[in-house]
């Protein structure tokens, strides 16, 4: 895991941290927004601190993959690129082990 600076010139308060995958935290670089493919407008990437996963996010073909439920966990799967298929070949071995998708329904997530 890495350590993720929420927003790049935030600083090292523990509110502008969070844990990352190597992957996301490389694809995300020192973004905080993301233009949406759909209507071309420029979109807040998640906050992990100030939002909450299940508003955003929820895991499709038995966890294999993530969606975006609102435009702003679109562009995050997009920009993070979430479901490239390295991230799907080792979600799948997760699924087929049972430890994956995590179970989210009573966390704050």
């Amino acid at each position: 895991m890495h350590i993720e600076h929420i927003d790049p010139n935030g600083g090292n308060n523990p509110d502008n941290l969070c844990l990352s995958c190597s992957s996301c935290n490389l694809s995300k670089g020192v973004a905080i927004s993301a233009r949406n493919p759909e209507t071309g407008q420029e979109i807040a990437l998640f906050n992990p601190r100030t939002q909450l996963w299940l508003e955003h996010f929820e895991w499709i073909d038995d966890g294999l993959r993530l969606r975006g439920k609102t435009a702003m966990g679109r562009v995050t799967i997009l920009r993070l690129k979430m479901n490239q298929p390295r991230l799907l070949r080792a979600r799948k071995n997760w699924i087929s082990s049972g430890t994956h998708p995590p179970d989210i329904s009573n966390s704050e997530y």
